[in-house]
């Protein structure tokens, strides 16, 4: 399913600033390119793997939240 513009930045609010600004930075969204997970660990100062598991946590977060949704508008 393709999230339009607006959902996604919907979506992306339930995050932390920590957890969106690593998906902002890793996919290249809002016009910026993408990073890699040593890129990205630079600018937070952590580990390339926790940046890894910061990005996993996130998209689990937002897959939860997307099916929880779904389920809502099922009700």
């Amino acid at each position: 399913e393709i999230l339009t513009k607006e959902a996604l930045r919907e979506a992306l609010e339930n995050l932390s600033y920590r957890e969106r600004r690593v998906l902002e930075l890793r996919y290249g969204l809002g016009g910026e390119h993408p990073r890699t997970l040593d890129e990205v660990g630079r600018t937070f100062n952590v580990t390339r793997e926790r940046i890894r598991q910061i990005e996993n946590q996130s998209l689990k977060k937002l897959q939860s939240l997307a099916e929880a949704q779904k389920l809502r508008d099922v009700a």
